[in-house]
């Protein structure tokens, strides 16, 4: 049986979502009820791998929903853009980011990462708000000196 490869372009109100072995494309809400329907959307069929890129603080609530049940795979975004662009896609828009990513994640197998635990998430919170405060007061002491 065949596994499935998703692509999924998560922004701030919706998630465009493309699976590449029938070429089938689905918009739905960046919300719970948009993931209860990515969830009937995909059904019973066996999936490998879901792709996504990281998103400021709109990809979190995507990643805790389906981190324990499906096989998520997150990708650098520059990554991702130079994948798009060694094919030749030019185009930047959600549903193509979708196909790009769903071809990313066969044609390097990539293989989903365990789920981290929520202390894990916390803690990966705390150092990039740190790493901001840093370079926010060199930014002020540079500013001060002048």
């Amino acid at each position: 049986m065949t596994q499935h490869t998703i692509g999924v372009d998560i922004s701030k109100a919706h998630l465009d979502a493309f699976r590449l072995e029938d070429g089938a494309a689905h918009r739905l809400e960046n919300s719970a009820a948009g993931f209860s329907a990515l969830r009937k959307w995909l059904g019973k069929a066996p999936i490998a791998r879901i792709v996504f890129e990281p998103t400021g603080p709109y990809h979190k609530a995507f990643e805790a929903a389906f981190s324990k049940t499906l096989p998520l795979v997150k990708v650098n975004p520059l990554q991702a853009r130079r994948f798009a662009e060694a094919h030749g896609t030019r185009a930047k828009t959600d549903a193509v980011d979708a196909r790009m990513l769903a071809r990313m994640g066969a044609a390097f197998d990539l293989e989903h990462q365990a789920p981290c635990s929520k202390e894990i998430l916390v803690l990966m919170d705390l150092h990039v708000a740190r790493a901001g405060l840093i370079k926010d007061r060199t930014r002020l002491r540079n500013c001060a000196q002048i």
